[in-house]
């Protein structure tokens, strides 16, 4: 367990580690090719040791549900299982038959730091996947995404299950086994039943203009008929209770800035918007599975948008946000577009992070 750094500092002295890693990044793009071997060493050497400090520094945390949210009540899950207790419940059993095998074997450190890396490693697989010796840029931007630290300390089964949904993409040329991964998402969080439905569904039709005017429809839709789209969605119940609770739950004031319309939250999720549609319609990049990933994205976020003025819609808003980072560096990874490409990726991973860090500092 890391006691090195106190509880009040864990967060923000990760934050600043990132801080400088990005600064030390855009350096690296401003002075080095891509392509450049010294450059290749560096980003392969940086990335191992990226994912092995978030694996163990997120994975090692103390135990603490003022800092961590969720963490305690896994704890008391975890011990309990320890001391000979019965599954809990039968709402995403699997993960409930995964904690409870564990703690036969492992202790309750161990047990977080192997939820770190369920949560970390697919996301470094599908970069090195899809880019091969340049997966550190890709991966890079998974970790410094706004929600990425709350869904590995606090959100865990969340995490887990949008990673595994990742690590099936990453076969999404192996179907058989990416389905496995996608019913393997979906028992550790139901919830992820959106995403797989929204990818299954580019399969029939993967037109981006047609998503893209989509979106932009739910945010008059939002405005004008909120409180219609927040009784329909949770009367569907989207799998389980779980979406008619967070929707109709009353809102705990004291972990939220602001409730309502969050045009700030929107204007983060248009981000990766802007990027498709710059990328297919500027530059006229086609890649089939590119597409595929940005309208995945663009139905979910567009779920998120009809019923953002709802309690919690945060929840559901990570059903869209855990793919942005990669929606808006795979243009930048595949073809070569710009003049100084390098020091574009560098400027770009740099102001995708402002985002994170002025919302800690804004908000905290």
């Amino acid at each position: 367990m890391n006691t090195l750094v106190p509880l009040e500092y864990y967060f923000p002295f990760y934050i600043n580690i990132f801080l400088i890693l990005v600064l030390f990044t855009l350096l690296h793009t401003m002075v080095l090719e891509i392509h450049d071997s010294k450059n290749i060493v560096f980003i392969n050497f940086a990335g191992i040791v990226l994912v092995t400090f978030l694996i163990l520094y997120l994975g090692l945390r103390p135990v603490s549900g003022k800092y961590f949210g969720d963490m305690r009540t896994y704890t008391k899950y975890f011990e309990w299982y320890q001391s000979g207790g019965a599954i809990l419940g039968s709402k995403d059993v699997f993960f409930h038959i995964y904690m409870k095998s564990l703690s036969y074997i492992v202790s309750a450190p161990v047990f977080f730091t192997v939820c770190a890396a369920i949560y970390i490693v697919p996301l470094a697989k599908i970069s090195r996947t899809l880019f091969k010796e340049y997966w550190y840029y890709a991966f890079l931007m998974f970790a410094v995404s706004f929600s990425f630290y709350t869904y590995g300390v606090n959100g865990i089964r969340n995490g887990a299950a949008t990673s595994l949904f990742l690590l099936g993409l990453s076969f999404h040329r192996k179907k058989v086994i990416m389905a496995l991964f996608f019913l393997l998402a979906t028992s550790f969080h139901k919830t992820m039943f959106l995403p797989i439905i929204a990818y299954v569904l580019t399969y029939f039709y993967n037109n981006p203009k047609t998503y893209l005017k989509g979106w932009l429809l739910c945010i008059p839709l939002s405005l004008i008929m909120g409180g219609l789209w927040i009784s329909i969605f949770s009367s569907l119940g989207f799998a389980d209770d779980r979406l008619s609770g967070y929707l109709n739950a009353e809102v705990d004031a004291s972990a939220f800035a602001s409730t309502g319309f969050r045009w700030d939250f929107l204007f983060h999720s248009a981000f990766a918007v802007f990027a498709g549609w710059y990328f297919i319609y500027k530059k006229k990049f086609e890649d089939k599975f590119y597409y595929q990933l940005l309208n995945t994205y663009l139905i979910c976020n567009g779920f998120w948008i009809l019923v953002i003025k709802a309690n919690y819609s945060n929840r559901f808003a990570y059903l869209s946000w855990f793919m942005m980072g990669l929606i808006i560096i795979y243009p930048f990874l595949k073809q070569r577009m710009f003049k100084n490409q390098h020091f574009m990726i560098g400027k770009v991973v740099l102001i995708y992070f402002s985002f994170t860090y002025m919302m800690y500092y804004l908000y905290k």
